[in-house]
C-alpha cells in the first residue's frame, strides 16, 4: 500500500543554526547576534526548520535573555542587517522557517567581567581587555541583585522570590541547583567550558523545583519572543553528570529516598536489608561503605535501583516542562512547537519521545558511514520528523572540516545528509555550528555545497515517506537493554570514545546493513514509563522480527508476537527471549512454528531469514537500501559509500542491477538523482522487481509506480 500525502509527515530540512564564528571558541550559552543576511542564506537552504539557533542567554541571566530577545540594536550595527533575536525569529517566519529557542536546561553560567567604577557598564566580558573594575557576572549575581544598574531585579521576574524544597528562601542559584558528586562538590559541564578561559559552568540538576521555576521564566521569554518552537537541551539532566559522579545533590536523594520507600518490600534490593529508609541518603550510605560513584560505578551497590528512579524523574519532569510551555503558549493565543535535545538517542529518551512534536538529536560519534545508527533514529521516532546534528568529539567532523576548508571532502559532506535522507532522518547543514570548546573555531561548509544539497532534497521532498514496505523489523527492547548499556554511552566529553562490545541488537543490525538490506527498527517499551501502543497491524506489517536478547517482554507485547506468530509472519530468536514470562507463553512463542531459534554459537546473518534476502545487488556491495512508500507508489533509496581517497569523490557505478521483493505489482521507473545522469530499466519476474541501473552516482531514489491505464 502506497503512502498518501495526508499521511506523510512533514519533511523538515533543518540547519544547525549555533552561526558561531570563524577562528574564535563556541561559546555557550550565548550565540552571536544574528544578521538579515543569515535569512537569505537560510532561504537558498531551503531550511524549515533551525535548532540550536536562538535565545540561549537564560543560562547567564533572565535579563541577559531578554536583551537576547528585546535589546535596542546600535545604528552602526542596523547598517549591516543586525537584528535582535525576537526580530530575527519574525523574518525567519516570513519565509516559513521555524526558529526553535534553545533552553539550556544542564547550564548555570559564570563570566569574568570588566565593569565601570559605578558598575553600570560593561567594557568587557569573558574575553578581558584590562580596563575597569573586575567582576564576575551571571546567575549567582542576578539571584543577589549584586548589580541593579546592570540588571532588573530577581524579584521582577519572582515576586517574593523562590523558595526551595525545604521551605528555604533561595538567595544562590548556582549553589542551590547544581548538581553535586557524593562529596557534594559541584558538577561541572566540562564539555562546554573553555579551558583557556576564566569562565565557568555547573551542571544544573532539573530535579530540584527552584531549578524547574527558573526554566519556566526562560520559556515564557523566549515565547514572549516569537519562537516557533522551545528545545530542551541535555533533556535527561541530571542523568547527564553521571559521567562526572553525579548526582548526589540534596534534592535527588530525598526523591531517591522516597522512590525506595514506595517500593514494594520484595521489590526492594537486597542490599537494602536492615537499613533504615526513614533517614537514607544514597551518598553516606556509599562513602560508608568506601564507594565513590566514579570508580567502578555499574558495579556501585544501588546504582542500577537509581539508574531507574532517575529515568522515572526524567520523564516525569521533562513532560511537566513541555506541557508548561504549551500552556503558557496557549494563555499567550498561540501555539509552539516542543523538542529537546535527545543526545545519541539512548533508550532513557524513548519515554519522553510522546511529550516533544519533532526528534532532535546529538549523534555522539559521526561516521562518514552509519546506517545501522540512522535506522534506529527512524525507529524511534515513528511517524515523527527527525533533524540529526553532527558531534564534534568522537568521530570525523574534524577531518571532514579540514578537508572541506582545503576544497575537498565534498562528496564525503554531500553523503553524510544524503544517508540520512535516505534512511529516515535529517541531517541538518552546519551553519557555524559546535566545534567543541577546545577548538577555536565552527563548521562552515561551502555555501554553494548546501545549497546543492538542500535544492535536490526539498525538490524531492514528496519521494520520502515515513512508512516503509521493508520486510524485516529487528526489534529493541527497552527493559531487556536496560542494565546493558556501556559507561561511556552516559558520556559527552572531549574524547567520546566509543570501547567495549556491541550488544546483540547493534550486532544483528549492522549485519543487515552490511549486506544491503533494508530493514526497520521496532521499539518494544519498559511497559511502565511507556505504556505499549504497539499494534497488530504495526507488526502485520513485516514478514521477519528478528528478537536479539529480549530477555523482557511485557504481557502485551508477548500476547503481540504470538498474534503475529499465528497470522503467519516468523520470527528469529537470537539469545534469551521473555525470560520473565509464564513458562506456558514462552514456550508458545518459542515452540511454534514460525519460530528459528539461533543456537549458543550463532550468530545472526542474512541467511537466517526465512524468505532470504528482500534485496539483491550486483555492481557494488557497499550500499544502503531503504524503502520508502510515497504517493504512488514506492521509493527505492540508495546511497553509495564508495569514496576513493585519490580521486576525492564516490565515482559513479557504471551498471547497478537491484533486484528487490515486494507484494506489488510495478510497471514505471522514474529516477532521481542529483544531476541528474542516471538511468535504467525495469522488469519484474514472480515478486522480484529488477532495476538495471546505469552511471549511479552516490545518491539516488528510484520510484516504482503503476502506469496509468
Amino acid at each position: 500500500m502506497s503512502e498518501s500525502p495526508e499521511q506523510r509527515a512533514p519533511v523538515e530540512r533543518g540547519v544547525y543554526f549555533d552561526a558561531w564564528f570563524p577562528r574564535q571558541h563556541c561559546y555557550h550559552p550565548s550565540l552571536p547576534p544574528r544578521r538579515l543576511r543569515m535569512v537569505d542564506d537560510l532561504r537558498e537552504y531551503k531550511a524549515t526548520v533551525l535548532v540550536w539557533s536562538a535565545l540561549g542567554g537564560g543560562s547567564i541571566s533572565l535579563p541577559y535573555l531578554e536583551q537576547e530577545a528585546f535589546g535596542e540594536i546600535d545604528p552602526r550595527f542596523r547598517m549591516y542587517g543586525f537584528v535582535n533575536d525576537a526580530e530575527f525569529i519574525a523574518e525567519c517566519r516570513k519565509h516559513g522557517i521555524k526558529v526553535f529557542g534553545i533552553v539550556f536546561e544542564v547550564q548555570g553560567w559564570e563570566f569574568p567581567v570588566e565593569l565601570s567604577e559605578a558598575e553600570d557598564r560593561v567594557l568587557a566580558m569573558n574575553e578581558l581587555r584590562g580596563v575597569g573594575k573586575p567582576g564576575w557576572l551571571g546567575l549567582r549575581e542576578f539571584s543577589q541583585n549584586r548589580y541593579p544598574k546592570l540588571w532588573p531585579p530577581f524579584e521582577l521576574y519572582f515576586p517574593g522570590g523562590l523558595t526551595n524544597a525545604l521551605g528555604e528562601s533561595v538567595t544562590d542559584l548556582l549553589e542551590e541547583c547544581c548538581s553535586r558528586d557524593i562529596f557534594g562538590e559541584p558538577c561541572h559541564a566540562h564539555w562546554v567550558e573553555c579551558p583557556d578561559r576564566e569562565h565557568y559552568c555547573y551542571a544544573m540538576d532539573r530535579n530540584n523545583p527552584v531549578w524547574r521555576e527558573y526554566l519556566k521564566a526562560v520559556i515564557r521569554i523566549q515565547i514572549d519572543a516569537g519562537v516557533d518552537g522551545v528545545q530542551l537541551d541535555e533533556a535527561e539532566l541530571p542523568l547527564t553528570t553521571l559521567q562526572y559522579g553525579g548526582c548526589f545533590c540534596k534534592d535527588c536523594m530525598a526523591q531517591f529516598r522516597a522512590y525506595l520507600l514506595a517500593l514494594p518490600a520484595e521489590e526492594r534490593p537486597a542490599d537494602l536489608a536492615g537499613t533504615d529508609l526513614a533517614a537514607f541518603h544514597y551518598g553516606a550510605w556509599l562513602r560508608e561503605r568506601g564507594y565513590d560513584f566514579k570508580q567502578d560505578r555499574e558495579a556501585t551497590p544501588l546504582y542500577w535501583a537509581y539508574l531507574r528512579f532517575q529515568r522515572g524523574a526524567i520523564t516525569r519532569y521533562f513532560a511537566e516542562l513541555t506541557g508548561y510551555a504549551r500552556e503558557y503558549a496557549a494563555s499567550q493565543g498561540r501555539s509552539v512547537l516542543v523538542s529537546g535535545n535527545f543526545f545519541n538517542l539512548l533508550d532513557q529518551y524513548y519515554a519522553l519521545e510522546p511529550e516533544v512534536d519533532l526528534i532532535i538529536t546529538e549523534m555522539r560519534n559521526t561516521r562518514y558511514k552509519q546506517p545501522a545508527w540512522y535506522r534506529y533514529v527512524a525507529g524511534f521516532a515513528g511517524p515523527k520528523p527527525v533533524v540529526v546534528v553532527e558531534n564534534p568529539y568522537g568521530g570525523v567532523v574534524p577531518e571532514l572540516v579540514a578537508k572541506l576548508k582545503e576544497g575537498r571532502g565534498h562528496d564525503l559532506f554531500r553523503l553524510s545528509l544524503y544517508e540520512a535522507a535516505a534512511l529516515g532522518a535529517n541531517m541538518s547543514v552546519p551553519y557555524g555550528a559546535w566545534l567543541g570548546s577546545i577548538e577555536e573555531d565552527s563548521f562552515w561548509a561551502p555555501h554553494g555545497l548546501c545549497s546543492e544539497i538542500q535544492t535536490f532534497l526539498a525538490d524531492h521532498e514528496e519521494l520520502f515517506g515515513r512508512t516503509t514496505a521493508n520486510e524485516v523489523a529487528v526489534v529493541y527492547s527497552i527493559e531487556s537493554n536496560f542494565g546493558g548499556s556501556r559507561r561511556e554511552e552516559f558520556a559527552n566529553t572531549q574524547v567520546n570514545a566509543a570501547a567495549g562490545g556491541a550488544i546483540p541488537f547493534w550486532l544483528a543490525c549492522g549485519a543487515l546493513a552490511e549486506s544491503a538490506q533494508p530493514y526497520d527498527v521496532v521499539f518494544f517499551p519498559d511497559g511502565t514509563l511507556r505504556p505499549d501502543a504497539l499494534t497488530a497491524a504495526d507488526l502485520g506489517r513485516y514478514r521477519t522480527l528478528v528478537l536479539p536478547d529480549c530477555a523482557a517482554l511485557t504481557a502485551a507485547q508477548a500476547s503481540g508476537l504470538g498474534a503475529f506468530l499465528d497470522g503467519g509472519g516468523s520470527l528469529v530468536v537470537w539469545g534469551d527471549l521473555g525470560l520473565n514470562l509464564p513458562e506456558p507463553v514462552r514456550q508458545g512463542l518459542l515452540g511454534h512454528a514460525g519460530t528459528r531459534r539461533l543456537g549458543p554459537e550463532e550468530a545472526f546473518g542474512v541467511g537466517h531469514l526465512k524468505d532470504g534476502p528482500q534485496v539483491r545487488i550486483e555492481g557494488d556491495a557497499d550500499i544502503a537500501v531503504n524503502l520508502q512508500r510515497v504517493a504512488g507508489g514506492i521509493a527505492l533509496h540508495l546511497v553509495r559509500y564508495g569514496y576513493d581517497e585519490a580521486a576525492d569523490s564516490v565515482p559513479p557505478a557504471a551498471d547497478l542491477t537491484i533486484e528487490v521483493r515486494l507484494p506489488e505489482r510495478y510497471d514505471r521507473l522514474s529516477l532521481h538523482a542529483p544531476g541528474g545522469g542516471m538511468t535504467g530499466d525495469l522488469e519484474r519476474e514472480a515478486d522480484v522487481q529488477r532495476l538495471r541501473l546505469r552511471d549511479v552516482p552516490l545518491y539516488g531514489i528510484a520510484v516504482l509506480g503503476v502506469a496509468s491505464r
